[in-house]
């Protein structure tokens, strides 16, 4: 009776035993998600307390009010480097501007010096000879300024205080050698009316051929009658 009641349990026609659990599912999810939380959370705190024993999380805070402090210096720093470099950049401005005035003063006074010089060489015989009352010829110069082309300056002078004043002319003229012969010539429109009373300083470019090597420049300053009053010959080199 025994053996049949145990083969029938273990036969396939045996009756079928289901396990029912005492909890349901959603509760045993329930409290899985608690004991994961509370595990999670007992890690953490765990984690916690292991960096305040070790010192870590005091180091970590101390490191950012450090950094943030020199963050804070190289900001200031900077911006009293870019202060600086403002006002060095404001000044240089203002020394290249004062330095292009100072050049340009510079070049108007050596261009006044150059017209002095040259004023002073041309009436450095401007003081009066001793004796005589005619009228002098104190300096001719001439120079070739291009080819067929010289330049003559002339400076004419009556010695005494107060000379009467003088009307008259002057021409200048130029000899020398033309495909080897003599050439002469003087001014192209001819004499040219003078009226001075102390000194005259005259001026002038005549031109001539290219090919004409010049001799001898003469300055001749004639009275309203055409008498000769004064000349002088400059020789060329």
């Amino acid at each position: 009776m025994r053996w049949k009641l145990l083969r029938r349990r273990l036969s396939v026609s045996a009756p079928r035993v289901i396990v029912r659990s005492h909890l349901p599912w959603p509760l045993r999810w329930a409290v899985a998600a608690l004991v994961l939380g509370f595990s999670g959370a007992l890690a953490l705190w765990a984690f916690e307390t292991g960096k305040e024993l070790a010192g870590v999380d005091a180091g970590l805070r101390d490191e950012v009010v450090r950094l943030r402090a020199e963050v804070t210096a190289l900001r200031e720093e900077r911006d009293r480097a870019q202060s600086i470099a403002n006002a060095a950049d404001g000044l240089l401005k203002a020394e290249r501007a004062a330095q292009e005035r100072l050049t340009e003063e510079l070049r108007q006074a050596q261009t006044r010096q150059q017209a002095l010089e040259a004023d002073l060489g041309f009436f450095e015989r401007l003081l009066p000879a001793a004796g005589g009352s005619r009228l002098q010829v104190r300096a001719l110069h001439a120079e070739a300024v291009a080819p067929g082309q010289t330049r003559f300056q002339l400076l004419l002078m009556q010695p005494g205080r107060s000379p009467s004043p003088f009307e008259g002319r002057y021409d200048i003229r130029l000899s020398g050698m033309l495909d080897g012969q003599s050439w002469t010539a003087g001014l192209p429109a001819g004499p040219q009316p003078l009226q001075m009373r102390q000194y005259a300083r005259l001026e002038g470019v005549i031109e001539h051929p290219q090919a004409v090597v010049l001799k001898t420049v003469q300055a001749r300053i004639t009275d309203g009658d055409g008498v000769v009053q004064a000349s002088q010959t400059l020789t060329l080199r």
